[in-house]
């Protein structure tokens, strides 16, 4: 006789399925993100290191947007240094022909013209802000002309404080990198004063101009050796923001690194895990559907009879076979029991026909008489 599955084995059998289905979500999920785990108690004890992790992540792209920042500015800074120090060797290298040739045709207009450039460059600002005031917001170099150069004290000259700016570029380092317009013009302004205070120069410059012309050279040599030495220092912090930039950049690829081993899901093995549970969960619908095929005969034989209707809770032996063979004339005789609790399911195909008596506890029925 064949056995076939009661409830008990099909609910058994329905968890089975639902424990592949809820596996099969899973690992469907992880080819969808590519993650192990959608959240951080998923991860068991790595939980608290990726934590540990992340915020380190965090401080060294804090640390690269500052360098990033940081270099930009000191390109801002290294611009219009340059500017001012091409400016005033140009005007040195005028003022020195005029005096060795006795000949200062266009030197006027050339002073004029550093001037300018020179107070265009102390004046430069970054997003609204001057690059060389300190933590003023008013334009650094005040005199607009050489006439106001020369009747401008030198302490009223610059709008400047002494407050420099600063940034942390990387754990426990702060770099100070502010330059203001005193430190780089003051020694030029003086230059300008002198030159201004030799008065008008013509085509020839007169002896007490020529004099001027000796000491403004000398003048704006020693103002120009000063802001070779600021520029210098400003190369010097470019050199050293980018190297902590790199190396922020290589620690942070170094800690996502360590985050996506701890977090990220191996997608040729979720594949895999993927075709093996399809499989599992194919082949569990299968032999569930085969045994809800076997255990059909016997619900519906128990709906007849209006016994134990929807819920069998027995193991039913009974044919895998739809057609009925006839029950005999009456059932086996010598029964000590009362009809009524006597119950009787029919025998399978392969037997004699007649009938098998189940127990009344059983939950049987009687044959038709």
């Amino acid at each position: 006789m064949n056995r076939v599955a009661t409830i008990p084995l099909q609910r058994t059998m329905s968890d089975a399925i639902q424990r592949s289905q809820q596996k099969l979500a899973v690992t469907q999920l992880q080819l969808a993100s590519g993650k192990k785990a959608t959240d951080l108690a998923a991860l068991g004890p790595e939980a608290v290191r990726n934590l540990s992790t992340r915020t380190l992540v965090a401080a060294q792209e804090a640390h690269g947007v500052v360098t990033t920042r940081l270099s930009t500015t000191l390109s801002f800074y290294d611009a219009n240094i340059s500017s001012i120090e091409e400016a005033g060797q140009a005007l040195s290298q005028s003022i020195m022909e005029a005096v060795g040739t006795n000949q200062s045709t266009g030197l006027k207009q050339a002073i004029e013209d550093a001037f300018t450039q020179i107070r265009t460059a102390l004046n430069a600002s970054q997003g609204g802000l001057p690059l060389f005031a300190g933590s003023q917001t008013e334009e650094p170099f005040r005199p607009k002309n050489l006439k106001e150069a020369l009747s401008t004290p030198l302490q009223d000259a610059f709008g400047n404080d002494d407050v420099r700016a600063s940034a942390r570029v990387a754990d426990n380092l702060d770099m100070e990198y502010g330059v203001t317009a005193r430190d780089l013009g003051s020694g030029l302004l003086q230059a300008f004063r002198t030159l201004a205070a030799a008065g008008e120069i013509g085509d020839m410059p007169t002896d007490q101009q020529r004099a001027a012309l000796d000491q403004a050279g000398d003048e704006l040599r020693s103002a120009l050796s000063s802001v070779r030495e600021i520029n210098g220092e400003v190369g010097r912090k470019q050199a050293q923001v980018e190297t902590l930039g790199v190396r922020a950049e290589q620690r942070t690829l170094l800690l996502k690194d360590i985050i996506s081993r701890n977090e990220d899901a191996d997608l040729g093995q979720v594949a895999i895990n993927l075709a093996q549970e399809k499989a599992t969960l194919q082949a569990s619908y299968f032999v569930f559907g085969q045994l809800w095929r076997a255990g059909r005969p016997a619900s519906r034989l128990l709906r007849q009879r209006g016994r134990d209707r929807g819920s069998p809770s027995i193991v039913l032996r009974l044919a895998r076979s739809a057609a009925r063979f006839p029950a005999p004339a009456r059932p086996p005789s010598g029964r000590a029991a009362p009809e009524a609790e006597r119950h009787w399911i029919p025998r399978a195909r392969n037997s004699a026909p007649g009938w098998l008596q189940l127990p009344a506890s059983a939950g049987g029925h009687a044959p038709d008489r």
